[in-house]
């Protein structure tokens, strides 16, 4: 009987290479699929991946939405509107025009979990573009002067 440490079997290699290519090709996997593929346990993936390949698993950053065309077309069309109250604000004045508005969306983003991804520690988190679907059904009213007649825009 000797108090040495003999020889054991260590892990191969090849799974760290494996859950690393595993992960740059999806980087969305979870840690349960990967132990599902590779048949080892989920404990030995998390601890491959923190410890041996330095990668953690991080959410979207969120960053503010792009105007889309509507959008942009509503800038163009009130930068038109200043314009022209700018222009001729005695007559304008004269008339009275009221505006009501109501906003529809169409959209449900995903939750942190879904839009988390493996990271290496060096890489910054990644970021998404807030896009949601807004519609606006805007209402004019307008007394004793006519809102299109100076106005070349879609209302």
């Amino acid at each position: 009987m000797s108090t040495e440490d003999g020889e054991r079997n260590r892990r191969p290699k090849e799974v760290p290479k494996k859950i690393h290519k595993m992960i740059l090709n999806d980087r969305k996997l979870k840690l349960n699929e990967i132990a599902d593929t590779l048949k080892i346990s989920t404990e030995r993936v998390h601890h491959i991946i923190h410890e041996y390949l330095s990668m953690r698993r991080l959410c979207e950053k969120r960053v503010p939405h792009e105007l889309i065309f509507n959008q942009k077309q509503r800038v163009d069309y009130s930068e038109q509107c200043l314009k022209i109250i700018k222009r001729n604000k005695p007559e304008i004045l004269r008339g009275y025009v009221t505006m009501d508005e109501k906003w529809f969306h169409h959209f449900i983003p995903k939750s942190n979990p879904q839009s988390s991804q493996w990271t290496a520690d060096d890489e910054p988190a990644p970021e998404k573009i807030n896009m949601k679907i807004e519609n606006i059904l805007s209402c004019w009213l307008g007394f004793s002067y006519n809102v299109n007649k100076n106005l070349n825009a879609v209302v």
